[in-house]
């Protein structure tokens, strides 16, 4: 079981017994493997009750997220702060993105620390992850959208042949999985790249066709745009069919409900897992916190912030049960610490 020491303001830090506890003095660089003497250093002074330390030597952390407009952009945000405040001397910066592939490349190029991914971008076609790379844990699902205005002449998945769509923003998760669907449909379309937001915004202009989304929901840019707009949600279960047999694991046939966008009716579509990734490097009980402090304070991630911002009620998928399901990506050996001891 984990060590607790108390850091302040009811808040703990882990220090665990055959795992290497975190350096709250240093400033973590991606590129420098971490000195197991400084290391003990550091938490011998925690337990002694030193814990006033000078701000250049708290743990700086930078975390992915995602384009305007993106659940990933709203969570991750909600993320950094939560850790910020719960994990004693970690502060966490977002960095926006192009979401999931761009996110993955940045941690594969030590660029940041933590990353937000959809399984199947994660995911390699022989069944593997990254190299250098593993999941703190499964979060919440998203759901393919197929978005088209109301008076659109488009009223099946086949109609989108030779059309101008959105593909999503170039690197983000919406790209990889349209792309897939496309192939299987096959449908060859008028691609374009633009974020969730320009995405909405073209749609509404009348610049674009149509736009996939591959994201939480709801979404914030469809939400915006559904409340100005009649809109409708193209039926993909064919297309989930489709992605379910030729690519086994990531995908699930699943429903965005007719409570998700006004006076938008349920729509079949394909649901994807979204995971939070971590380096390798990044200290095993560094890790075994943050994984603590998601699952125990789940209900201040999905609560409006101190700024007034909504709610994320995708956070509400975030429970132990699924969080271990990573499927062929490892857990970081902190998160797998954390799970294994929230068996006992």
């Amino acid at each position: 079981m984990p060590t607790l020491v108390l850091t302040g303001a009811g808040r703990v830090a882990w220090l665990r017994g055959g795992h290497r506890p975190y350096h709250l003095g240093m400033v973590l660089n991606p590129q420098v493997r971490f000195s197991r003497r400084a290391v003990f250093l550091a938490a011998g002074g925690l337990l002694v009750g030193c814990s006033e330390q000078p701000e250049a030597d708290k743990v700086h952390l930078r975390l992915a997220t995602g384009p305007a407009g993106a659940v990933y952009r709203r969570i991750g945000g909600a993320l950094a702060e939560h850790i910020s405040e719960q994990v004693p001397g970690a502060t966490v910066t977002t960095v926006p993105s192009g979401a999931s592939t761009d996110n993955i490349r940045m941690l594969r190029a030590g660029e940041v620390h933590l990353g937000l991914t959809s399984l199947d971008a994660l995911i390699t076609t022989d069944g593997s992850a990254p190299e250098g790379l593993s999941a703190i844990c499964r979060l919440y699902d998203s759901h393919l959208h197929l978005v088209v205005m109301a008076g659109s002449a488009i009223d099946e998945f086949r109609d989108l042949e030779g059309k101008r769509i959105s593909l999503g923003a170039h690197d983000s998760g919406t790209e990889f999985t349209s792309l897939r669907v496309l192939e299987l449909g096959p449908v060859k379309a008028d691609g374009r790249y633009l974020s969730q937001a320009e995405s909405a915004a073209a749609l509404r202009d009348g610049t674009i066709d149509a736009m996939f989304s591959l994201t939480g929901v709801p979404t914030p840019a469809i939400t915006e745009l559904a409340q100005r707009h009649p809109i409708r949600l193209i039926p993909m279960d064919a297309q989930a069919d489709a992605l379910f047999t030729a690519y086994p694991g990531p995908y699930a046939p699943a429903m965005i409900h007719a409570t998700a966008y006004a006076g938008v009716p349920a729509t079949r579509t394909v649901a994807v897992p979204n995971v939070l990734l971590a380096r390798n490097d990044l200290p095993d009980d560094l890790v075994y916190a943050i994984t603590d402090t998601i699952f125990t304070h789940t209900g201040t991630i999905t609560s409006a912030g101190r700024d007034g911002a909504e709610a994320l009620p995708e956070a509400w998928q975030i429970n132990v049960r699924t969080g271990i399901s990573t499927a062929s990506v490892p857990l970081h050996p902190g998160a797998a610490a954390w799970f294994r001891d929230r068996k006992r």
